[in-house]
């Protein structure tokens, strides 16, 4: 086996030593410099650099799911919007129902107000009363009937015969002419006479 001769073996340990004495000075140098620009580095630029996970994929399927999703609120959208609409049309139609309901009960209580019911009671009553009316000439039965409230006026007439009740009406139709609130009088006796109801006969025990 071939000897290195001492001279250079020692040349040569030397060299060595030296490389890795200026590579150890080195590191000790640029060590914290690799620091600091690992610090200064932006998140960004660190962010950007990530690899990418392996669920951050985007597919057809994806954006079809994102289609119908799309479209099934927009048609949510529309139901509600429908639904909106027909409860405000029947709280609108409600509304009118109540009107409606208040003006016929309004209508009857007037109904009621003008009926004038002859009771059986008062018939022979009335028959001799209206008897001695038709007596009279239609002017001084009208002066004394004024003097009567307006259902007894309204039985009188209805138990009168149409050519009695004729001149009376004549009557009272001059008067009037003269007099707006007695006008507006005769008026409601006339029509309480048409909605007269006749007579009701007693009740009976059995």
């Amino acid at each position: 086996m071939k000897r290195f001769p001492l001279p250079y073996l020692i040349a040569s340990l030397a060299l060595l030593l030296g490389v890795i004495s200026g590579l150890g000075l080195f590191w000790l140098e640029a060590a914290p410099l690799a620091v600091e620009a690992a610090a200064t580095r932006s998140p960004a630029q660190t962010a950007g650099q990530r690899p990418e996970k392996p669920w951050d994929f985007w597919t057809v399927e994806i954006d079809s799911l994102a289609a119908e999703l799309k479209d099934a609120r927009a048609l949510l959208a529309k139901r509600e919007e429908a639904l909106l609409f027909r409860e405000k049309r029947l709280a609108a139609e409600e509304r009118e129902l109540g009107t409606l309901r208040t003006e016929l009960e309004s209508m009857r209580a007037e109904i009621d107000r003008r009926l004038v019911e002859v009771q059986a009671g008062e018939v022979k009553n009335l028959r001799s009363l209206a008897q001695t009316y038709s007596n009279l000439t239609p002017k001084a039965a009208v002066t004394l009937m004024l003097e009567l409230d307006d259902v007894m006026i309204v039985k009188l007439l209805s138990f009168m015969k149409s050519d009695v009740t004729g001149p009376i009406f004549e009557e009272l139709a001059v008067a009037a002419a003269k007099d707006p609130a007695l006008a507006k009088r005769i008026a409601t006796i006339a029509e309480r006479l048409r909605l007269l109801s006749p007579a009701k006969a007693p009740a009976t025990s059995s």
